[in-house]
């Protein structure tokens, strides 16, 4: 073929390439988006707008996705300027916060997570962009019934339009054993409660100290660790306060502080501590759920106090929410959702993902999730993504990260094609204390923090027995592993070295190219990392989105 035949083809190709304008909400780092640009071929996406509330992650993302435009804050978008800045949106994608009725209901100082309203938000995008196509990405439990909103004053219009089921449910704000004649009264006085609430300083002193009021060696270290700060918290709130002190709420806070300074003056034994300081630490919270009730406009059905303080409020399925909505004769949109293994798609990791895909009916009635393309057996291991860095030189400065380079470069494997930078960077790891290096030590490939003795248990968790599996968790080269979180908060472990994993191992981990760098603090790199999206698994997942637009015959 002549070399202008060869051009004219170019040319020909380049006309029939469809790009799809895309909009990636809550990005991070970019890990999603990354997928979907590495889409090759007659369907191409174009990230036109990223938008990222952390500005750390902002960061990251810019400086790896060049081209896209960052914005902040999810819930401030307006997406009629997106519109007249980018044109029509085809596809969304992105992957919201979600912490759930059920979840927040285990928070013992909040009632409502704040990140269920950032899904709504995501529903918002949809209903206002109607984009041709969508993916939204979640933890595996949203599917479930017990993921749940509390009913609030806006969603009681959708709710009943759409026919969304609701359930009776009720929210303890105080335990009978703390209850006190008139409590009931604070419900739906924003003003009242705000006037009984601590200070923040006083609430921060005494929920640490009633933190560790069951580790008696805890309690005392930070007793007087922070004494000091403890007593400025405490007098302040005494000088403010005492005017009040015929008032049930006021009277069991200055109990609370009292006890305290007892200790001080060695008139109280440690062991009264916790019972002392409970039953006004229980009445914030209850004033902190109230206020979180109020400013959040929950309906409240019902209050009982029969047994403690407890309210009627009813709740709804977020899945449920989301489909009925997005499904309904106004959207018109046909869904496909199911729990997804990233080590099905190639990442050495069994992370397990709830995935949606939407697309316009118009499209296709039935759209389907990307069928696994690796089998159990021939999962990727985590000797697969790391093993080549056993060599290379860590630091735990982020000053001192100035790029190093490997001496052997592997070019075969599984996972290979991460290894496209001749430096390697962000190869960062948090600083070994004296106990934990005794720890790593003693833990072999596979195991975790149980795996230790009972004194190289202590001084570390409030209940070690309850400390999850995935706490100093060494790594074991022949197996994919775990879901990638902060690898640096858990502890993980090198498979054969006395080390905490590094960030680009991490990163390795999550199937990010090593030309992809991660910017800000040390923490914040290894959160950006752990709260990504595997891009090798939202490459499947683009693939399968570019295969439902294949039956578009309007993309630009």
């Amino acid at each position: 073929m002549s070399k202008k035949s060869k051009r004219n083809q170019s040319a020909s190709e380049k006309k029939k390439i469809k790009e799809y304008n895309t909009v990636d909400l809550f990005a991070g780092a970019g890990g999603l988006s990354l997928g979907f640009k590495q889409i090759k071929g007659n369907i191409r996406f174009n990230i036109r707008a990223a938008f990222e509330n952390n500005p750390y992650m902002q960061e990251t993302y810019r400086k790896n996705h060049p081209g896209t435009d960052v914005y902040g804050d999810v819930c401030t978008a307006d997406y009629q300027e997106i519109q007249r800045l980018y044109g029509p949106i085809d596809v969304v994608i992105g992957g919201p916060p979600c912490q759930g009725f059920s979840n927040a209901n285990r928070q013992r100082y909040a009632a409502i997570n704040l990140n269920n309203k950032l899904v709504k938000q995501y529903i918002r995008a949809i209903t206002e962009l109607r984009p041709k196509a969508f993916v939204m990405e979640n933890v595996s439990m949203l599917k479930s019934d017990v993921h749940r909103f509390y009913l609030e004053q806006g969603d009681v219009e959708a709710v009943e339009r759409y026919g969304i089921e609701t359930r009776d449910d009720s929210l303890i704000l105080l335990d009978e054993q703390f209850y006190f004649e008139g409590a009931e009264a604070y419900i739906g006085d924003l003003e009242k409660i705000e006037q009984y609430e601590w200070p923040d300083a006083l609430q921060t002193e005494l929920r640490v100290i009633y933190k560790f009021s069951k580790n008696a060696a805890k309690l005392q270290t930070t007793l007087e660790k922070h004494k000091s700060r403890i007593y400025k918290a405490i007098t302040s709130y005494f000088n403010s306060a005492e005017a009040n002190s015929d008032n049930p709420i006021v009277c069991e806070s200055l109990r609370a502080c009292k006890c305290i300074l007892n200790y001080f003056e060695q008139t109280l034994n440690l062991a009264k501590i916790r019972e002392s300081i409970e039953p006004a630490l229980m009445i914030q919270r209850m004033l902190s759920r109230m206020k979180e009730i109020l400013t959040n406009h929950i309906v409240i059905d019902d209050v009982n106090t029969e047994c403690g303080l407890k309210i009627s409020v009813r709740t709804f399925a977020v899945f449920e929410y989301l489909s009925k909505i997005l499904q309904s004769d106004t959207y018109n949109y046909a869904l496909k959702s199911d729990v997804l293994c990233a080590a099905n798609y190639g990442a050495p990791q069994k992370r397990m993902r709830f995935v949606i895909i939407g697309v316009q009916r118009g499209i296709s009635e039935e759209p389907d999730l990307p069928a696994p393309k690796v089998k159990p057996e021939d999962y990727s291991k985590v000797e697969d993504a790391i093993a080549d860095l056993e060599k290379v030189s860590t630091v735990d400065d982020i000053a001192e990260d100035h790029g190093a380079v490997p001496a052997v470069k592997v070019r075969t494997g599984p996972l290979y094609k991460l290894r496209d930078s001749a430096v390697i960077w962000n190869h960062i790891v948090t600083k070994t204390t004296p106990t934990a290096l005794s720890r790593f030590k003693a833990i072999r490939e596979g195991q975790n923090f149980h795996a230790l003795s009972e004194e190289m248990k202590s001084n570390t968790y409030t209940d070690p027995k309850r400390t999850q599996n995935t706490i100093y968790l060494r790594l074991n080269y022949q197996e994919p592993c775990g879901t990638v979180v902060n690898v640096r908060k858990s502890m993980w472990i090198h498979p054969r070295l006395d080390r905490a994993i590094s960030i680009r191992e991490a990163a390795r981990l999550q199937t990010f190219p090593d030309s992809f760098r991660f910017y800000g603090s040390k923490d914040q790199q290894y959160q950006q990392v752990g709260n990504a999206v595997p891009p090798i698994m939202a490459k499947a997942i683009a693939k399968q989105v570019k295969e439902l637009l294949k039956k578009d015959n309007d993309g630009r």
